[in-house]
């Protein structure tokens, strides 16, 4: 794979270890990496360097990279993001793409996905297609519906149809793997 000569890089993500082991794995590629490990870090790293490509988390400590996103665009109107997440919905998705976000992927995200989901792999098109479980797909349709109620429980509960503690108790649990 022929990459343009050092083309930078920002991680923001709170994870070190996660930092870390992608840091390697781009820099044996040839990218500049640089690493921020919240909204302030990024934003002052944006600010000394030029970067073409950042990968953003989802949740970076108590704050949010959906919101960390214009301001990074805001910065520097031609840089490329990917946002990362552990805890992916549809809904965080499509608002994550509505910022300006290029695409949005599910952790464990490998390098050579971050890498196609960029569109510097020779198949761009060729990003993983793993079809969701039912238990991952009544997940998302909670949170889909708890955000169209401005996440009031009660709300959603009625909307699904189910009792509110039931609906409690399945929001309280980790989202459910692929």
């Amino acid at each position: 794979m022929n990459i343009p000569q050092a083309l930078s890089i920002l991680l923001v993500d709170d994870d070190s270890q996660f930092t870390a082991v992608m840091s390697r794995a781009f820099q044996r590629r040839g990218y500049d990496v640089s690493i921020a490990n919240n909204s302030a870090e990024a934003l002052a790293a944006i600010a000394q360097q030029h970067f073409q490509r950042a990968i953003v988390d989802l949740k970076i400590a108590k704050e949010s990279g959906l919101q960390l996103i214009p301001q990074l665009i805001a910065a520097q109107a031609d840089i490329a993001i990917v946002m990362l997440t552990g805890y992916s919905s549809i809904v965080t998705a499509v608002e994550a793409v509505k910022l300006g976000a290029l695409n949005y992927l599910c952790k464990p995200a490998n390098l050579e996905d971050i890498l196609k989901a960029f569109g510097d792999s020779e198949d761009p098109a060729d990003i993983p297609e793993q079809p969701h479980s039912i238990d991952r797909l009544e997940w998302e349709h909670i949170q889909k519906v708890l955000h169209e109620n401005n996440n009031n429980v009660s709300a959603t509960a009625r909307a699904l149809n189910m009792h509110r503690r039931t609906l409690q108790r399945k929001l309280q649990k980790k989202p459910v793997k692929r």
